[in-house]
């Protein structure tokens, strides 16, 4: 029994000096972005953000409102289904959905460069932010599993569910546990995608497929209706990221982001 509550112990100080450390990157990344307002503004510097999928092109930290993208109402949508109860809070204070998997990580993902998107022995933190990605095919939801972008992972039993602590390498775009949390940790400041996500994953993603599921697909990003194609919707800082397969459509979830410590 004392040896369980030493394992289980440790496993209490891993998760809180993983959210420790959380924090402290987020204020370092603070200070770094204002630092470089300050350049720019001196230098009279103006810098056009695009959003494309698949390109090394500049992005904005924000991400749901970069370059030419455009959002329509919710309201646009018509009536929806209302979102099914959240699951049990994971490893990172964020509900795991009780629903299967749209498809597990691609053993083909296996460290080369995607989409200009390296795959480094350690993470990467200049750039550090985090989206969370909701999906519903024909009004079920369908989980988003953890490991993706992390070849090889090998998971952490904590109090909470599973964890990918390693693996042979970190793509930029990963997740840690299956509950939708998409990691950005990239050495580069960008505009991520979709896109960039699916095809970390190895699933085809346009207007009509998202992974084996096939129908319109429809985009929710931060209670807003994305217009254009699924792989261009920027992937941005503490993000509601809804995906729909088909119909009907469910109204959008909403992460409680002060409690994750992400």
């Amino acid at each position: 029994m004392s040896e369980r509550n030493s394992r289980e112990n440790r496993r209490r100080a891993i998760e809180q000096a993983r959210q420790r450390e959380a924090r402290r990157r987020r204020r370092l990344r603070l200070a770094l972005w204002g630092g470089v307002a300050v350049v720019l503004a001196g230098l009279g510097t103006g810098i056009g953000l695009g959003v494309t999928s698949g390109s090394a092109s500049g992005g904005s930290p924000s991400g749901s409102t970069a370059g030419s993208a455009s959002y329509a109402a919710l309201s646009t949508l018509g009536t929806l289904r209302t979102p099914p109860p959240a699951g049990t809070l994971g490893p990172e204070s964020v509900p795991i959905p009780d629903a299967p998997a749209l498809a597990g990580p691609s053993a083909a993902t296996a460290g080369q460069a995607i989409d200009g998107i390296s795959c480094d022995t350690s993470e990467q933190t200049l750039f550090h932010i985090h989206t969370h990605l909701t999906i519903f095919v024909n009004g079920q939801q369908r989980s988003v599993p953890a490991g993706i972008g992390i070849p090889h992972a090998v998971a952490t039993q904590t109090s909470a569910g599973p964890f990918i602590e390693s693996g042979t390498c970190f793509y930029w775009l990963h997740t840690h546990a299956a509950d939708g949390v998409i990691h950005i940790e990239s050495p580069v400041v960008r505009t991520y995608t979709l896109g960039d996500f699916f095809d970390e994953w190895g699933q085809p993603l346009g207007p009509s497929q998202a992974g084996p599921a096939h129908g319109k697909v429809t985009v929710i990003i931060n209670g807003k209706v994305f217009k254009g194609n699924p792989r261009n919707a920027p992937l941005g800082s503490h993000e509601n990221l809804q995906l729909d397969v088909g119909a009907p459509l469910v109204a959008p979830e909403t992460i409680n982001w002060s409690i994750t410590g992400l």
